[in-house]
């Protein structure tokens, strides 16, 4: 019977970190959205500018951006870029 109390300890907590992943799931809230809205513009995607032939290409290159830059290991990740216009 003990070794049964055992099992059943030892699978319940081998179990509970499955358990917390399993709800990881939850569907994005408004604000996160916003903000990987705002990330990917930073990285260069910008939604105004339409154009139908570069339109799958340029959000993936942004989302690609976004990605390594959230993937960095160590450092600060930092930098600019120019687009279109002069500064005025």
């Amino acid at each position: 019977m003990k070794s049964l109390v055992q099992a059943v300890v030892i699978a319940a907590t081998l179990a509970a970190p499955v358990a917390v992943f399993a709800q990881s799931n939850q569907p994005l809230t408004r604000e996160q959205v916003r903000q990987e809205l705002i990330q990917v513009e930073k990285a260069g995607y910008n939604p105004a500018r339409y154009n139908p032939n570069e339109y799958p290409s340029n959000i993936q290159a942004a989302e690609a951006r976004v990605a390594a830059q959230n993937s960095a290991v160590g450092g600060v990740a930092s930098g600019s870029s120019q687009q279109g216009r002069a500064a005025q």
